[in-house]
């Protein structure tokens, strides 16, 4: 063989080489992308510092649902999230039986009814093992954290109260307010749908519980202090882990009721964001992962939230950002 044939063999060769290599690495790369699903998880994106830095928010219009005390927070997220994405079309959806709760909007999620949900509490183990049921699995992503106040009657005039003094009335153990040195008044509580718990009348809506307690001198309600402190019908109490350690969950000093129309009370984040305040929790994007455009959707979601700019917003609502 010719010099230049052996030269022209040994390239061929090469060629052949090389494309033999190329096609087991195509086929690896693929391999492993069709065992991921095509939907991967995004949630490793979220440490950008405004909404056009997130990546694979999807097109087209997509439902979501659950608790209440993100109303705030879709107050004021959705539009600004519409600004920047607005093929990302986002519709907040509740069902046709009940009030809207964590519950209701997971349950709605588990019927394919939603995209995603708000939560205001961990998704509970039967609620995975549903999902599991059904094909897919559910992911909650922490977002905020969200200080609980109790509000009664402006004339109400005790100092404050435990957590284990709470925990007795809705107990049952205690049933009025001279047991704490407050005025001979049965204690009334006021919950919507989903509540549980002794000497409770269910009403629809937060509005309407607040509305109740401003009118009951015995009454009580517990919500999300960002939509309870502001208010000027009630006022919220201290709470503790003992009496000697009360702490407001708004900021000192306490503006007068009388005073509320001029200038509103405004919660105590701080105290939250230490711990210092007792009565806390996290708040969830809860997503479903099932390699389809939902899970995009829920994922998209919650990195848009986890972003400098998004937890900037919850701050403003009065929530505790976690970055």
């Amino acid at each position: 063989m010719t010099q230049k044939n052996e030269t022209a063999s040994l390239v061929l060769a090469l060629i052949i080489t090389s494309g033999l290599i190329g096609l087991v690495f195509w086929w690896f790369t693929s391999n492993s992308a069709s065992q991921t699903g095509t939907v991967s998880n995004q949630t490793d994106q979220s440490n950008g510092k405004n909404f056009t830095q997130i990546k694979n928010v999807p097109n087209g219009l997509f439902s979501y649902g659950g608790s209440t005390t993100w109303a705030t927070i879709r107050r004021d997220l959705d539009p600004a999230i519409q600004t920047v994405w607005p093929q990302f079309k986002l519709r907040y959806t509740q069902g046709n039986q009940g009030t809207p709760n964590t519950g209701s909007g997971i349950r709605m999620l588990l019927d394919n009814q939603l995209s995603f949900s708000h939560a205001s509490r961990p998704v509970e183990d039967r609620e995975y093992e549903q999902a599991k049921q059904r094909g897919f699995s559910l992911v909650e992503v922490p977002v905020a954290i969200d200080g609980r106040a109790i509000a009664v009657h402006p004339s109400l005039n005790i100092p404050g109260l435990t957590i284990q003094q709470i925990d007795d009335i809705y107990a049952g153990k205690i049933t009025n307010w001279n047991q704490f040195g407050g005025p001979n008044l049965r204690i009334k509580r006021y919950a919507i749908q989903g509540d549980q718990g002794n000497n409770l009348e269910i009403v629809s809506t937060p509005t309407d519980a607040i509305r109740k307690v401003a009118t009951d001198p015995g009454g009580i309600f517990e919500a999300s202090a960002p939509l309870l402190v502001s208010q000027c019908q009630i006022k919220t109490l201290p709470i503790g882990r003992n009496l000697n350690q009360l702490i407001p969950p708004y900021k000192l000093p306490f503006v007068p009721l009388s005073e509320c129309q001029y200038k509103r009370n405004e919660v105590n984040t701080e105290a939250f964001s230490s711990g210092e305040y007792p009565l806390t929790r996290r708040l969830f994007v809860v997503v479903k992962k099932n390699n389809q455009v939902d899970q995009q959707a829920g994922e998209a979601y919650a990195n848009l939230l986890l972003t400098e700019q998004g937890q900037e917003m919850i701050q403003k609502a009065g929530f505790v950002r976690i970055r």
